[in-house]
């Protein structure tokens, strides 16, 4: 039976994990025993929501994650949250924006799930405490690209992400069925008979392999963003996740969609730090090294335009005028607006000697988010019966070949519950197993520390010269050709996750000879009707094209 203690009133033992952040009732007792109900891996708005799903059947919960408990793609989400909670605007008009967005390859009933279902679990969300930003007492909307009306949601002004993992956390903290296991590295997915029964993961205290076993297992590790030298993301997110799944035998779908983020802060020695599209939503111009808005130049949307022609308008516009980044202008906008809108902007901006409401900003494009990833339907279920998945980590059909801004947290927090909800009724007559496979015999991750370190600056450096924002025959061909020779080497779990990742993402994006949403062939510049298609990976077998990618 696995260890359980409610988090206000642990007991303390020399095995106990800490989290560093100090996250109220997020202190976890490491896993005592092999086997639980259910495990989630990760521990971001999916992987929180679904566990507070499981856990209100009485089932026990044990969840995984990498990092400290906060530590997620969610975390560092400031955009807000898209849903239709004001009077001018309703589900079909949040549906259209999405497929536009989409570019033709979003599925339609998984928008639909996504548009109607998205307005109760935030209203849940209020009712368990979560603060928007509100004005009067009254939400406030923002308005970001691409969306018809003002239905962005915020918290803290650009803390939103933040806000979400809170209140998550405070309210998985209610369930004593729900044990947290920070700083627990997974391995692999442990499969037998065709069926997913546990995980190998590293057990923190011990620092040495330990398996569990479950009825269901529920990925939600997120996306893949690292896969690039330039990037928004946490370095927790590796796609390690998207691998494991991959090498137990699931789809992957639409994996050469990849949106990059056209506002990243940049900085000569300083990570990419996200500067919300909200702020262009709220006036902000984009202006090349003359102090010339450019955007009309390329896209009668301007600024507004979605990410991918954005990002692509940028490349372009820093290629013309032979430099490394252009500018994002605020400086027309009231100091103490700013200040209130975008705090934790202003502050880090900052801290690089930047004032956004005096000084013109230094922005270049950067890998953002992952449209493609493990295949799902509806409820989650991937094609390998017993593994669920839900948020960045799937494709579920929702995003198509581009995001539709801020939509990402709603789908964490519909499919998440979605996805514990059918790993519930899917498994009330199955009964955890716990026979040994191959496949739960990886090797453990071990120390490849400098020789790890090297590869993963390699491939990254590789793909965003060759698999980035503007791609062709020669140079995926060449990326594909490297990622051969690095994955010929003596590699541990870690770098062999990464390599398989690049060579996913460049392979699906060799296969599509056409322009669409977030993947641009220079060689292939049009968008092609004929590959309306969703790109299918699997193990062992060529990459195809198919239909629906949500069958229920």
């Amino acid at each position: 039976m696995t260890a359980t203690v409610r988090p206000s009133h642990f007991q303390q033992r020399s095995d106990t994990v800490e989290d560093s952040d100090n996250s109220p009732n997020f202190v976890r007792i490491s896993l005592m025993s092999l086997k639980t109900d259910f495990i989630v891996i990760g521990s971001g708005v999916a992987g929180l929501r679904a566990s507070i799903e499981l856990a209100s059947t009485g089932a026990r919960v044990s969840v995984l994650t990498k990092d400290k408990a906060s530590e997620s793609n969610t975390e560092y989400a400031q955009g807000g949250v898209a849903v239709v909670l004001s009077e001018d605007d309703n589900a079909e008009l949040h549906e259209d924006d999405t497929l536009v967005a989409g570019a033709g390859l979003c599925d339609k009933r998984a928008v639909e799930t996504l548009v109607t279902e998205g307005t109760g679990y935030i209203k849940q969300l209020i009712e368990w405490g979560t603060e928007f930003d509100r004005e009067g007492g009254k939400l406030m909307m923002g308005q970001e690209a691409a969306h018809s009306r003002r239905r962005i949601l915020h918290a803290h002004g650009d803390s939103t992400g933040a806000e979400f993992v809170r209140s998550l956390i405070a309210r998985a903290g209610q369930e004593k069925a729900i044990n947290l296991t920070p700083f627990a590295n997974t391995e692999g997915l442990i499969v037998s008979d065709g069926r997913c029964v546990g995980v190998r993961f590293l057990d923190p205290i011990l620092r040495a392999p330990r398996e569990i076993y479950a009825k269901g297992v529920i990925m939600c590790t997120g996306g893949a963003g690292q896969l690039y030298l330039h990037t928004t993301n946490p370095p927790v997110a590796t796609g390690d996740g998207m691998a494991m799944a991959y090498f137990a035998g699931a789809e992957m779908a639409d994996m050469e969609f990849v949106q990059f983020h056209p506002t990243a802060l940049s900085i000569e020695n300083a990570p990419r730090f996200l500067l919300t599209e909200a702020m262009r939503g709220e006036g902000g111009q984009l202006k090349n090294k003359y102090g010339e808005r450019f955007m009309p130049r390329y896209d009668e949307r301007m600024e507004l335009a979605p990410r991918d022609i954005v990002s692509r308008s940028i490349v372009a516009e820093m290629r013309r005028t032979g430099t490394r980044s252009v500018y994002l202008d605020m400086t027309a906008m009231d100091e103490e607006f700013l200040k209130h809108r975008f705090p934790k902007i202003y502050e880090t901006c900052l801290a690089y000697g930047l004032n956004i409401a005096k000084d013109m900003l230094p922005v270049s494009p950067a890998s953002h988010y992952c449209m493609g990833g493990i295949r799902t339907d509806l409820w989650g279920r991937s094609s390998v019966p017993g593994l669920y998945a839900a948020g960045e980590v799937t494709c579920t059909g929702v995003h198509g070949a581009n995001r539709l801004a801020s939509n990402s947290l709603l789908e964490g927090l519909v499919f998440g519950a979605r996805a514990g909800k059918a790993a519930a009724e899917d498994s009330l007559k199955v009964r955890v197993s716990d026979v040994r496979s191959e496949a739960s015999r990886l090797e453990s991750i071990n120390a490849e520390a400098g020789i790890a370190t090297a590869v993963r600056k390699r491939i990254k450096r590789v793909m965003w010269e060759r698999v980035g924002i503007l791609r062709d025959r020669d140079s995926l061909k060449r990326a594909l050709k490297e990622f051969t020779q690095i994955a010929s080497g003596n590699l541990g779990t870690s770098s062999r996750n990464f390599v398989t990742l690049a060579q996913l993402v460049a392979t699906a994006a060799l296969w599509r000879e056409e322009s669409r949403g977030g993947h641009y062939r220079t060689d292939f510049p049009e968008q092609d009707e004929k590959w309306r298609v969703h790109s299918i990976q699997k193990l062992g077998e060529q990459i195809y094209g198919a239909g629906s990618i949500s069958q229920n």
